[in-house]
């Protein structure tokens, strides 16, 4: 935020303060950066975000009324999914076990709401989320891991992958193949780039 132009930040609503967001709200402030709550199900927060015309996100997660208290910075996370025309990935943040299972709740009325042709793994392919429940319901045909090489933590841990794999879910992570980045054309035509070959 020091470095780079911002006009607007989206956020979830937090359920404890910390020294970081404290920090955040003061560069904001400094900055004159808009700052917009959103959240799902709420009549108060915005819930879709427009991008441009046939390209926007739908706020899944968190229910603003449900916060979650156990590990509240990551499982109240922003979950949403990202529409193109027929063409959706759903990005989960550092969504929990805990977390899913509200989400699964959530929307058990209407899991579509869910599925996504792209998942982006949550927790960088931690161990505590990406629950077999979860993807039975997502049904990603990719699956996108933002993780470090190397890493002190051993994410993403090797359950998960198996999940992933027994599902038919093709993985990337960026441990193994650098920067990805996914082009689709206007008749839902995924092609995705890999900074490294393997």
């Amino acid at each position: 935020m020091d470095k780079i132009k911002i006009c607007t930040v989206f956020i979830s609503m937090q359920e404890e303060d910390s020294d970081n967001y404290e920090k955040f709200k003061k560069i904001a402030k400094n900055k004159k950066i808009k700052i917009n709550i959103v959240g799902a199900n709420d009549p108060v927060c915005p819930q879709i975000i427009h991008i441009e015309k046939d390209i926007y996100f739908d706020i899944l997660w968190p229910n603003t009324s449900k916060l979650i208290t156990e590990n509240s910075l990551n499982n109240n996370s922003i979950v949403c999914k990202l529409h193109y025309n027929n063409f959706s990935i759903l990005f989960t943040g550092d969504i929990e076990e805990i977390a899913e299972k509200q989400i699964l709740q959530e929307y058990q009325n209407n899991l579509n709401i869910l599925n996504s042709m792209i998942l982006k793994v949550a927790h960088h392919g931690s161990k505590t989320s990406t629950t077999e429940e979860f993807l039975k319901v997502v049904k990603p045909r990719i699956a996108l891991i933002g993780v470090g090489e190397n890493n002190k933590f051993g994410h993403p841990n090797e359950d998960v992958i198996d999940r992933l794999k027994a599902m038919n879910t093709k993985i990337y992570r960026t441990d193994k193949m650098g920067e990805i980045s996914i082009v689709i054309s206007k008749e839902v035509k995924i092609k995705v780039k890999k900074l490294i070959k393997v």
